[in-house]
């Protein structure tokens, strides 16, 4: 049995990282663990939007609430986190979508989030290479973007500022009551936090998370040709049903004048290989919407897993059915957001603190009824 810890985290992606940080923030003594590196697995696979999202309540006061805390945390981020505050652009297509941008600015405007609706021309001298004819847009200023990898290790770095430790290249093979056992290794804690992602449920059986696959496209180099995130309203629709497969129009600008090209979602286990006419799929409607792209070098292709709940709500807060053990998984797409908010909201609940938001949406004991029918 090795030193005892107040928690220790397994997986140090970035919501483990946020985690890690928050805690350790908090007094606690903190081990964080992780089979491969820090920022590897669907942390490195990720765009790295920071972006308000409005498919629940729930979702737009958790991803409101982490975009706040990363608008606070942005100064002090090492420069290499690549964080710009490039803003969203809800893109409408038509009279009727442009109604649904108006419906999003309301619900917006309720949670404080502050938009603005661009007329056509607007739209165009703020996007030059979109399309003409389209009807508006909804811009969201104080989205931003990061590189999520170096995300992570920044968040990881202000935890070990803080005392923690960190042990890359180490797999936990089982969760117990107030310990991991790693190998012949048992870790001895008062609180585990499983943040495994998409592997939560090897760890935790009875989690109701699955895998669902994004492929991501990058560019060249092309400095200015966008300048915000580009999304179109379908992304909803396409982000939050749980279809075989599906595509929308996402293109964001890189700090390094590149573009990432998104994206798409399948439900085929653990298959990583790349799906050539789902990424034809995407890169259209990537042309549909700016046909300039048609120009552009793309120079790496890659496929992900995001860890996706029934209800597309994540798992944060204690998971009953073993004394000691937190559950912060089950991000879907929205990892790379709100895992600040997660990280503070876990520590609230472990510390006994009031969270800044009702932490009952993201609570695990809403799936415990299901437990073994998934």
């Amino acid at each position: 049995m090795t030193a005892h810890h107040d928690a220790v985290v397994v997986g140090a992606g970035i919501v483990g990282a946020a985690c890690a940080e928050a805690l350790s923030r908090s007094g606690m003594s903190v081990l964080v663990l992780d089979a491969s590196f820090a920022g590897s697995g669907t942390t490195a696979a990720g765009m790295g939007h920071l972006v308000v999202m409005d498919d629940s309540p729930a979702q737009l006061a958790l991803t409101a609430y982490s975009g706040r805390l990363w608008a606070a945390l942005a100064p002090e981020l090492p420069r290499n986190v690549e964080h710009e505050a490039c803003g969203t652009l809800w893109v409408a297509e038509d009279d009727e979508q442009l109604e649904a941008v108006r419906a999003k600015q309301s619900v917006y405007a309720d949670s404080g989030v502050a938009t603005e609706i661009l007329s056509p021309a607007q739209l165009a001298e703020a996007e030059p290479h979109l399309r003409p004819g389209l009807a508006g847009a909804l811009l969201v200023r104080g989205d931003a973007v990061i590189y999520p990898p170096n995300g992570a290790r920044a968040l990881l770095q202000r935890a070990i500022t803080n005392g923690a430790s960190v042990r890359e290249g180490v797999r936990v093979n089982a969760i117990g009551a107030r310990e991991v056992i790693a190998g012949n290794e048992r870790i001895s804690c008062d609180c585990v936090i499983n943040a495994a992602g998409a592997l939560a449920p090897e760890l935790t059986p009875g989690i109701p998370i699955v895998p669902r696959k994004g492929h991501l496209v990058i560019t060249d180099r092309y400095p200015g040709f966008c300048r915000h995130q580009l999304v179109e309203l379908g992304y909803l629709t396409s982000a939050h049903t749980m279809t075989t497969e599906s595509v929308a129009f996402n293109v964001q600008p890189r700090a390094t004048g590149q573009m990432l090209i998104g994206s798409s979602r399948e439900l085929v286990g653990w298959d990583g290989s790349i799906n050539r006419s789902i990424v034809r799929r995407m890169l259209d409607r990537a042309l549909d919407f700016m046909p300039g792209l048609a120009l552009a070098s793309a120079i790496r292709t890659w496929t992900g897993f995001r860890p996706t709940t029934p209800d597309k709500l994540p798992l944060i807060g204690s998971w009953d059915e073993m004394p000691g053990l937190w559950i912060a998984a089950g991000h879907e797409g929205l990892g790379i957001t709100t895992s600040v908010g997660t990280g503070q909201l876990l520590a609230d609940l472990i510390t006994g603190r009031a969270p800044a938001i009702d932490p009952a949406p993201f609570a695990p004991s809403r799936v415990l009824a299901g437990v073994g029918e998934h």
